[in-house]
């Protein structure tokens, strides 16, 4: 769910500020990274548009290097970023296929590979989106997050679990919402 991508950027963040702090960088970074591969939910195929769980750790690679040869808040910015972007696929794989009710497994089909030419299945280790293991990974990755800021970003990590927390109350709800709302 979005909100356990948030606080896994967050928590990238959160490790890179603990080795080298460069203000908001790695932050912004964190956040825009884990975020933008769901943009393919509203702009072309969710899960095969911007999703490259083998392509998406070259551009991290190389930001990382670039990162650690020429460290700037730029620079680390975009190693944050590029590292949260590939692993938001990685974990898609982890949880469940692309479905409304995907407790049922009706479609195993996790994150399309651009590199293979296939889709990957999924592996069910968080058996759906708003699991309640889903809801414990959102918060052992906000707990660094706690630990290194405060503030504003903190108050993102502890809204990420709440979010997570509610969404897990209602997500085996969600597609009698659904159903309703469309009649």
């Amino acid at each position: 769910m979005a909100p356990t991508h948030v606080t896994i950027g967050l928590s990238i963040a959160a490790v890179m500020s603990s080795v080298a702090p460069f203000g908001l960088a790695p932050v912004v970074g964190g956040l825009v990274g884990s975020i933008v591969p769901d943009l393919d939910l509203f702009v072309g195929n969710h899960r095969r548009t911007l999703h490259f769980p083998v392509l998406g750790w070259l551009p991290a690679l190389v930001a990382s290097v670039v990162a650690w040869t020429v460290p700037s808040p730029i620079t680390v910015c975009l190693a944050v970023g590029a590292v949260a972007f590939a692993l938001h696929a990685v974990v898609d794989i982890a949880g469940a296929g692309e479905e409304l009710r995907p407790w049922e497994r009706t479609n195993p089909l996790a994150v399309f590979c651009h590199a293979c030419g296939r889709w990957f299945r999924a592996r069910y280790w968080v058996r759906y989106d708003g699991a309640p293991e889903d809801l414990g990974l959102t918060l052992a990755f906000a707990l660094p997050v706690l630990w290194v800021y405060d503030g504003w970003i903190a108050l993102v990590a502890i809204a990420a679990v709440v979010v997570g927390a509610v969404y897990a109350v209602v997500r085996r709800r969600v597609p009698e919402y659904i159903a309703s709302a469309s009649e």
